[in-house]
């Protein structure tokens, strides 16, 4: 008997911290309340907060930055979608939750190390459903499946983390969920949220601006393994390519037709998470 006390020792302190991780995002990821690992996929959740929330927003950027939203005529009444943008800032879902006519609902990483500390209640009090970077978790497409089956909408950015203010090239995900899910894909430009705060600290007002393209898709990848894998990629650089129309030259990085800022962009494709996964 006295030899199972550490086995039962180890399994408590994994499921005290389990607990201890899940208390942490629980109101981010709507997990079940009896701990179990996967989360609750409803649609739309926390309306009124979320209302709330995107009241303030609106008000708020207005007053910090020269907020600017061009194509709100391009939004589709409503869902399925997906929507795609890319992230150069940790302001970024804040624009995207700001300017969306919908209770969007979001895909994201489980850490955010390019984003301040003091605004972790934000994304906790929205909620999102958060993704392990670099382990292959199936918990963005089941979100996705849940979401779209309630005719939803979905937000994801497709380079995966807002390391620069540049295009990169994106990760599988967003192109694999858009083909797997046969909806239709909105892409957005978000442009100057990099500069916001840079600037208020000068006494300026920096101008950040959405650009709301036009719908395209559903797309699809049929076929098994190398084949599909190929027309996945190319997915995934034409959602690239509809998002760098809706944002200025110099932020096209390995998307420009400038081969001078193709070859500056080199190297901001790095992705830490593929040696090192999250978690």
């Amino acid at each position: 008997m006295w030899g199972l006390w550490p086995q039962l020792l180890s399994g408590a302190l994994a499921q005290l911290e389990f607990r201890r991780k899940m208390l942490d995002v629980g109101w981010a990821t709507g997990y079940n309340s009896n701990m179990t690992n996967e989360p609750v996929y409803t649609y739309p959740r926390r309306r009124w907060i979320r209302y709330a929330i995107q009241g303030i927003t609106r008000v708020l950027f207005r007053v910090i930055s020269d907020f600017n939203v061009i194509g709100r005529e391009n939004f589709p009444k409503d869902g399925p979608l997906l929507v795609v943008a890319n992230h150069f800032s940790f302001l970024d879902p804040v624009a995207l939750l700001t300017v969306a006519p919908y209770p969007i609902e979001f895909v994201g990483g489980f850490k955010t190390p390019n984003a301040p500390d003091n605004v972790g209640w934000l994304r906790k009090l929205w909620g999102y459903y958060p993704v392990y970077r670099g382990t292959g978790s199936q918990i963005a497409f089941r979100a996705a499946k849940a979401v779209f089956s309630h005719q939803g909408v979905l937000g994801i950015f497709p380079e995966g983390s807002s390391a620069h203010a540049i295009l990169r090239p994106p990760r599988g995900g967003a192109a694999f969920m858009a083909a797997r899910s046969n909806v239709s894909i909105l892409p957005v430009g978000l442009d100057g949220f990099t500069d916001v705060f840079p600037a208020l600290r000068r006494g300026r007002r920096a101008r950040a601006t959405v650009r709301i393209g036009k719908p395209f898709g559903p797309v699809s990848a049929p076929g098994r393994g190398r084949g599909r894998r190929k027309r996945v990629d190319a997915i995934g650089h034409e959602i690239m390519r509809r998002i760098r129309d809706l944002l200025p030259p110099e932020r096209h990085g390995h998307y420009s037709d400038d081969p001078a800022i193709r070859a500056a962009a080199q190297g901001t494709e790095y992705y830490p998470w593929d040696e090192e996964p999250e978690g």
